[in-house]
């Protein structure tokens, strides 16, 4: 049975309200929905449901699904109720993300709305009135200052992780935090590796409840579970993303899981030139197939990871091909170091018209890897989905020259570095040079 925001069960909380007020409401919603919201189809997983204790920062780090929101919604309308009004604080990384999600969102709060309570959504206000007087304002994360001047009992805040303001804005959370015998902060998000984020975890009175996507398998299809753990299961990106685990980046390495989180980004329209990075196999390896993209605004965009595992040469070739198809490409750039003029022959062999340029490496990847790596710092170059075993490799290359990352070789972080290097650094003095066949 479902635990509020007290540690009672939610039908002991609504045994100790005013008889008047629930013989409203049995009228107005009928006995059975009522005991089906108060036991049944509204009740939280003991993982969702707020910690014993006297606590001052409550922490959430799940997998995507997990059930964060339904889990703050639920909270925030146990804060909100009772006699004296109370004022509450919601944050999101930005105001619409706090609109769409925290409000108006499936699970939000106008959807976990409690039988018989009164809610009003003033959006050009950016507020929700209860009946009782109790009020929450949207806030955005990327506004440290925002907070500045707000005095709350209790907050909620969203993907804090991803907050561009981040460790500025949960500062100011906490400070403006400070109304009432008790105040409470709940913290709910997918994590990332940000020492920040380890230091408030630390915190004596900062509980943490940690879980994984597949715990709420009750609500979510079997088939989205199953294309989860096919696609990002055994890798980093399904630890962090379904798992909830806050993944380490390797010392030294050129790539790190904040950086490409950074980068992430919707393809946009107006791409004006396309070219697919290969970095074709030894002895019935991983072809590296990786789709990249130059847009109007000269930005690069990694639009697709292709990449095939023991695969003969004709069947790697077919899938070169088949996603310079899919994409459009202007030019396949493949590297010939190993397999010479017969890479060039096995593409030409599946489609004679395919425009081919090689490339013959005379630096290791990692230093190949070295400016593309600075590119992606300077904001020069994005990720238009989510690339699991692609950026697991990526984040693996080291400046000292090894590569830490799984598997034997980078190939597909090398494909990537090829693509990108034909977009964006192909004239600058010292790289290999390209030839066009």
């Amino acid at each position: 049975m479902a635990d509020a925001g007290d540690g009672l069960p939610l039908i002991e909380l609504f045994r100790a309200l005013p008889m008047d007020f629930r013989r409203r409401v049995l009228r107005r919603h009928g006995e059975e929905k009522l005991l089906d919201w108060l036991g049944g189809a509204g009740s939280l997983r003991a993982a969702q449901s707020p910690p014993d204790g006297d606590w001052g920062i409550w922490v959430i780090l799940a997998g995507r699904g997990f059930g964060k929101t339904h889990a703050g919604a639920e909270w925030v309308h146990a804060r909100a109720a009772g006699t004296r009004p109370r004022r509450i604080a919601l944050v999101a990384p930005t105001l619409d993300v706090a609109r769409a999600v925290m409000v108006e969102g499936e699970s939000g709060l106008l959807a976990r709305l409690p039988p018989g309570e009164q809610l009003t959504w003033q959006p050009s206000a950016k507020r929700l009135l209860w009946g009782n007087g109790s009020e929450a304002r949207l806030y955005s994360g990327a506004e440290p200052n925002g907070l500045r001047g707000g005095q709350f009992d209790f907050a909620w805040g969203d993907e804090f992780a991803h907050w561009p303001g981040g460790e500025d804005t949960v500062m100011n959370l906490r400070m403006a935090t400070r109304l009432g015998a008790a105040p409470q902060i709940l913290l709910t998000t997918t994590p990332l590796p940000l020492a920040w984020l380890k230091a408030l975890i630390a915190e004596a009175g900062v509980v943490v409840t940690r879980g994984h996507t597949a715990d709420n398998e009750a609500n979510l299809p079997r088939a989205y579970l199953a294309r989860m753990e096919k696609r990002f299961g055994g890798t980093a990106t399904g630890r962090q993303e379904l798992a909830g685990e806050i993944v380490d980046d390797l010392a030294g390495a050129l790539w790190t899981r904040v950086l490409i989180e950074r980068q992430r980004a919707a393809m946009p329209e107006g791409l004006v030139r396309v070219v697919v990075g290969v970095d074709p196999p030894a002895a019935g390896g991983t072809c590296g197939i990786v789709v990249a993209a130059l847009g109007s605004d000269g930005h690069a965009w990694v639009l697709d990871d292709a990449s095939v595992t023991g695969q003969r040469p004709e069947q790697w070739a077919r899938a070169v091909v088949k996603a310079a198809d899919r994409w459009q490409a202007d030019r396949v750039i493949a590297e010939v170091n190993q397999g010479g003029d017969m890479v060039v022959a096995t593409l030409k062999s599946v489609d004679t018209a395919l425009p081919v340029l090689t490339v013959r490496a005379s630096r290791g990847k990692v230093a190949r890897a070295e400016p593309v790596a600075a590119l992606y710092g300077e904001g020069r170059v994005f990720h238009a989905g989510v690339f699991p075993a692609l950026e697991d490799q990526l984040c693996g290359l080291l400046a000292d020259g090894r590569y830490a990352g799984p598997g034997a070789s980078p190939d597909r972080a090398d494909a990537c570095v090829w693509a990108l290097t034909a977009l964006l650094l192909a004239d600058r003095a010292g790289l290999p040079t390209i030839r066009n066949l």
